[in-house]
């Protein structure tokens, strides 16, 4: 008997309780998944210009599964009827396109098939030996390589928490990782017994709709450990296939998708379901000092987040940096380095940071601090530092920061009012948080694109101010930006200098 998740209705893949009626929990679910706000909208497998991306080597591949309008996937073994004769020449004419028909594949179609891959690749359970330490218990397929995955899924210091769950990379893929810690009365255990449950796939994106199996699982594993049914039937209906060529296949997000569905969906939603909220929680815990970090992740600095144990808030945050960095206007950040989300890292992937040009991490190992050839900015808690001397002055507020701070917190009050007064359910603070910098990025963007196309292509005060920066402040900022962007023809006036 599985106990039901006290997070969401059972998943398709969890075992039935028998005072239910079969089928009951599959069609609950299904019905929850359906209604579900956060489902409303179709959320892009990929990433804006400059945010990161989502896809690893190959790219996302076909599902074995039938789509539901919300982009989730059913189970089709679990359908209580089976599927009529025109359902089935329709699937079969949609994977096997007739010779003589149009291989011409519309835009639309093509970011709807971009946005249903959320297979995944595989499916583990890590534990704790207190012999032998973090080990792969057991996993699906047995022939994939996941050496280190075991110190990816239960964190450095997670002996100190109750449940926690935890964003990394793996290689080319995304994990997503529920551990908990429950107390048992074994010597041989120390009094302790410690697993955690992940599954890996090609986008980070739309990981969260596993969370709740995850959690359950997790404690299902410590409390009848090596009970692998649920999680081989999740990984039979959800494994990815990887075809032998990439005919007819989207290996990649579509260059012109991202601006077709501009205002569809204005950023690759990874839903929050942290309590206090991932945005707010992120505005309240940085303050101001989210207007340096803004700056950094817009000049593409390689960030690393340090926080002790549970993870999982501190992965939200390295989402939420990423979204700082979000640009709209076509051709802009192609030629700098991806912003790329690394989430949890451990010492096992310093030799993978190296060779990183820009990234954004988080990690509960101290010892990173001294690895300064690693990061650009190491972020201790709330204390933002740089051992780089070009960057220490841009850690300081300009006026146009604490102003530009002043207007988010000021349309975030009034967010929560109309909420509270109006009962406001589709307006949410992470829209507000990423339309608030995606518009300033396209301001600064604009303003330098308009005035290097014009006649004196010589940034002044005037239009320092029209990106919304600092003549005097932000100064330095702007010159990186300049450098960084490739604004080789346009000169700074000799007022920014003294204004």
């Amino acid at each position: 008997m599985v106990e039901r998740s006290d997070r969401a209705p059972l998943l398709d893949w969890e075992e039935v309780p028998s005072a239910e009626k079969p089928g009951g929990a599959a069609q609950s679910a299904a019905k929850e998944r359906l209604s579900s706000p956060s489902n409303s909208r179709a959320s892009l497998g990929c990433s804006a210009p400059g945010f990161g991306w989502s896809g690893g080597l190959g790219g996302p591949t076909p599902s074995r599964s039938v789509s539901n309008a919300d982009g989730c996937s059913a189970p089709p073994a679990t359908s209580s009827t089976p599927a009529g004769k025109d359902e089935v020449l329709r699937t079969d004419s949609e994977e096997h396109p007739s010779d003589t028909g149009s291989r011409e594949v519309s835009l639309e179609d093509r970011t709807v098939k971009w946005e249903e891959k959320d297979q995944i690749v595989s499916v583990f359970v890590v534990t704790f030996n207190t012999r032998s330490g973090n080990m792969l218990e057991w996993c699906l397929p047995k022939d994939m390589d996941l050496e280190g995955v075991e110190f990816k899924a239960i964190a450095s210091g997670s002996h100190r928490v109750t449940t926690d769950f935890i964003y990394f990379r793996k290689g080319c893929y995304f994990g997503l990782a529920c551990f908990a810690n429950m107390p048992v009365e074994s010597t041989v255990e120390r009094g302790a017994r410690m697993k955690s449950v992940g599954i890996l796939s090609p986008s980070y994106t739309l990981l969260y709709r596993y969370m709740s199996f995850l959690e359950h699982q997790v404690r299902l594993q410590l409390q009848s450990p090596g009970h692998y049914s649920p999680l081989e039937a999740f990984y039979e209906d959800k494994r990815a296939l990887l075809p032998p060529s990439g005919d007819g296949v989207v290996t990649a997000c579509p260059a012109n998708a991202w601006g077709a569905a501009i205002n569809h969906s204005m950023h690759p939603e990874m839903k929050i379901t942290h309590p206090a909220g991932c945005m707010s929680q992120f505005i309240r815990f940085f303050g101001e000092q989210i207007m340096v970090l803004w700056k950094l992740a817009l000049l593409r600095r390689r960030i690393l987040i340090f926080s002790p144990p549970p993870v999982g808030v501190v992965c939200y945050r390295v989402y939420c940096c990423c979204c700082l960095a979000n640009i709209s206007i076509p051709g802009i950040g192609v030629a700098v380095p991806e912003f790329r989300p690394f989430f949890y890292v451990n010492v096992a992937d310093i030799s993978a940071l190296e060779n990183e040009l820009s990234y954004v991490a988080c990690t509960t190992e101290k010892i990173f601090e001294e690895k300064k050839d690693l990061y650009d900015v190491y972020v201790d808690n709330q204390n933002v530092k740089t051992c780089r001397d070009g960057l220490k002055p841009l850690l300081r507020l300009s006026t146009a920061d604490r102003e530009k701070y002043r207007k988010l917190t000021e349309q975030r009050q009034m967010l929560l009012y109309s909420q509270e007064e109006n009962g406001d359910c589709v307006s949410s603070e992470e829209d507000l948080f990423i339309l608030f910098f995606l518009e300033q990025n396209n301001r600064i963007f604009q303003t330098l694109s308009e005035v290097a196309g014009s006649p004196d292509p010589t940034l002044t005060q005037e239009s320092v101010r029209a990106m919304g920066l600092d003549p005097h402040g932000d100064r330095l900022f702007l010159l990186h930006l300049l450098e960084i962007y490739g604004y080789d023809t346009l000169l700074v006036s000799e007022q920014l200098c003294c204004s």
